[in-house]
């Protein structure tokens, strides 16, 4: 037991310490100072902005930086549809898998165009190699939009005051040149020698331990798992995604797996301290985001760890800790601990099966994708922490009776009415969401195989993953259908591109406005004081609005076990 703490410990601190350094490098990357692999990459760069006719020197400002961003992402959203709904017919498709439907496909496309990865298939017998490449290009550059999006906030508070916000194609092609590849490529290399396949074959052939003849599937999956933790994507190659022994063979590879999924989201707040050149700013946003994510882990590790008191009651031996639906090469408490990393930093993937965890395990890791401002995606983390600074520092002006303040610009009713419009449309979705599916059993509960309080979580956790872009699932939930596919489509939808609309829209309205500068009567935003405050803001408006209906599930669930 103490040497499963002990990994814990290691993992996030080892992710701390490397963020710091990776922090200062993104930061000089996006200010366009030199770095290490300019020799290598700048010629690369040049040659696609020749190839493609853009102009990295064009600044843009936020609707320009918006325009350009959706319009990419229609692009690959035709692109991917035309090659799901005809892989079964293209090459690299060893395996004969087919193609997928429209609404699955529409599911798929949407999920991996979105950063969640929600997926309503079987990697290895509902997608060809073919498809798996194209799905792996998505977690590339969808991670890098959100990373770009997140750097038109950075700049908005570099400057004092300014409409032009740099070139979205320039912070987007050095987010997957110069960060996620390099990452993604050391992520690689610890994978193939600890065993992960990098193969185009198809099935291979094994005796298993009983002595039968069975095909295992294998595949290009060395390079397809990096890209989903290192951009928070989570889309597993394989159904089991990390539970999976070809994709996470080892606890070596459990602790990469974590550490590469964890350390940009870490890295992008210290990233912005320093683009910024306000370090205690970041470091108050580091605490408000480390204690949150602590309240979800500590106690989630020590229920997985303490076992199922059911089981315990019928005589059976729990010493190992609640291991159903877990790895005995994890472990009960590295299963709990990625639950909780993966739903606050809206990864998705897992080590373990979530339907599986201890009710009030279920409950925390559902309150980290319905907060979704601890750490977060790659990018999108900054985005949505952003919105709860904004209120905080409304509420904080009231308090005193000042205008509100926010880094030498004045907070108005427009930044205030789009912040929170953000923060209360994530509820609006999750809560409107589990209701239908509710409510027309014929369509939405019929896919639950655990009737009462358990199966109303699955549904619940279904929309929750959904507009958190986070992709995880309580998988007791039949969610292949033409009502899960589409419903959660268009909550993936709305989830992603609403809360990146919002805060760089804040940000560009902000960036233009006439600087102030600080006076002793100034609100500090870089105190702890001021993080108590967001921390109560994200409680009240994004954890508190959720209670009834974890009541109604992982709630109830826990009381009806005891």
């Amino acid at each position: 037991m103490n040497t499963e703490i002990l990994g814990i410990i290691a993992m996030f601190g080892v992710t701390l310490v490397l963020a710091i350094p990776l922090g200062k490098y993104i930061a000089k990357v996006y200010a366009g100072e030199r770095t290490f692999l300019d020799p290598v990459l700048n010629p690369i760069e040049r040659l696609f902005y020749k190839v493609s006719g853009i102009n990295p020197d064009n600044e843009m400002n936020w609707k320009q930086h918006l325009a350009a961003l959706l319009t990419i992402n229609l692009l690959w959203f035709l692109i991917s549809m035309g090659i799901l709904m005809s892989m079964g017919s293209l090459p690299l498709n060893p395996d004969g898998n087919p193609s997928q439907s429209a609404d699955l496909a529409f599911n798929t496309t949407i999920s991996f165009l979105v950063n969640c990865n929600l997926q309503h298939y079987s990697g290895e017998t509902g997608i060809s190699y073919l498809g798996q490449i194209w799905l792996m290009f998505l977690q590339f550059v969808t991670a890098g939009v959100g990373m770009a999006a997140a750097v038109v906030l950075f700049k908005a508070f570099r400057e004092k005051s300014t409409t032009q916000l740099g070139n979205f194609y320039n912070y987007f092609l050095k987010s997957c040149t110069r960060i996620l590849l390099p990452l993604s490529l050391i992520v690689a290399l610890v994978l193939i020698f600890q065993g992960t396949p990098m193969t185009f074959d198809g099935k291979g052939t094994m005796v298993n331990l009983q002595g039968d003849t069975v095909q295992v599937s294998t595949g290009p999956v060395a390079a397809f798992v990096p890209i989903k933790h290192v951009g928070t994507n989570g889309g597993g190659f394989f159904g089991a995604n990390g539970s999976h022994p070809l994709e996470n063979p080892t606890y070596l590879t459990n602790m990469v797996e974590m550490i590469a999924q964890f350390i940009i989201p870490m890295a992008m707040v210290f990233a912005f301290g320093f683009f910024i050149r306000r370090r205690k700013f970041a470091w108050m946003m580091y605490g408000v985001m480390t204690v949150g994510f602590l309240m979800l882990a500590i106690p989630t590790i020590n229920m997985e760890m303490n076992g199922n008191p059911a089981i315990t009651q019928m005589g059976i031996d729990n010493s190992l800790g609640a291991m159903e639906g877990k790895e005995i090469r994890l472990g009960a408490a590295a299963s709990g601990f990625w639950s909780i990393v993966t739903t606050v930093i809206s990864t998705g993937s897992i080590n373990s099966m979530h339907d599986s965890s201890m009710p009030l395990s279920g409950m925390n890791e559902l309150l980290a994708m319905m907060i979704n401002a601890f750490y977060g995606g790659v990018g999108a983390g900054i985005l949505n922490f952003f919105i709860f600074i904004i209120l905080a520092v409304f509420i904080s002006g009231l308090m005193v009776g000042r205008t509100p303040e926010f880094m030498g610009k004045k907070i108005e009713a427009r930044e205030i009415k789009i912040a929170m419009i953000i923060a209360l449309f994530h509820p609006f979705l999750i809560l409107v969401g589990t209701a239908l599916a509710a409510a027309f059993p014929s369509v939405g509960s019929s896919a639950v195989s655990n009737p009462g309080f358990h199966g109303f979580s699955e549904m619940l956790y279904e929309y929750t993953s959904s507009a958190a872009n986070n992709g995880s699932g309580f998988e007791g939930l039949g969610d292949n259908t033409l009502f899960w596919n589409v419903s959660t489509g268009i909550i993936l939808l709305l989830g992603r591109f609403l809360p990146i609309i919002g805060p760089i829209a804040i940000a560009g309205i902000l960036a233009q406005k006439k600087f102030v500068p600080e006076s002793a009567g100034t609100l500090k935003t870089d105190t702890p004081t001021f993080g108590l405050v967001i921390f109560a803001v994200i409680a009240i408006v994004a954890a508190l609005a959720f209670f009834p209906a974890l009541a109604l599930g992982p709630i109830a669930e826990y009381f009806s076990l005891n």
